[in-house]
């Protein structure tokens, strides 16, 4: 087995590990940071293929952290707490695509 499709398929596992960790923190919380610093430090290892999945999920992450804040300055108008209740399904969602993206071997969209 040569270097390059070893180092490969160990960045589809990383890749795969982050996912699971932000879905994990879509109810824990917590992980969703680890998965989030495991991004930053892996993405821009292994070309575009992962690449765009680091930077998609980082991306996923900071909207949905934005329109958590957002509604939770607004649950005193009763709307906050269907902002964050869609800004969790919209983050689940994404990862979910995610790793159906990353099952099927294709990247994300930019």
């Amino acid at each position: 087995m040569n270097v390059e499709r070893v180092g490969l398929q160990s960045e589809r596992t990383v890749v795969l590990i982050a996912y699971v960790l932000h879905l994990i923190g879509s109810v824990a919380g917590v992980t969703s940071i680890i998965g989030l610093i495991l991004n930053y430090v892996r993405r821009n290892r292994y070309g575009d293929t992962y690449t765009s999945h680091h930077s998609w999920m980082i991306r996923s992450f900071w909207w949905a952290l934005l329109w958590l804040v957002i509604g939770i300055c607004t649950t005193f108008l009763l709307i906050g707490w269907a902002i964050c209740v869609l800004a969790w399904v919209w983050y689940v969602y994404r990862h979910v695509r995610g790793l159906i993206a990353l099952a099927n071997g294709e990247p994300m969209p930019r």
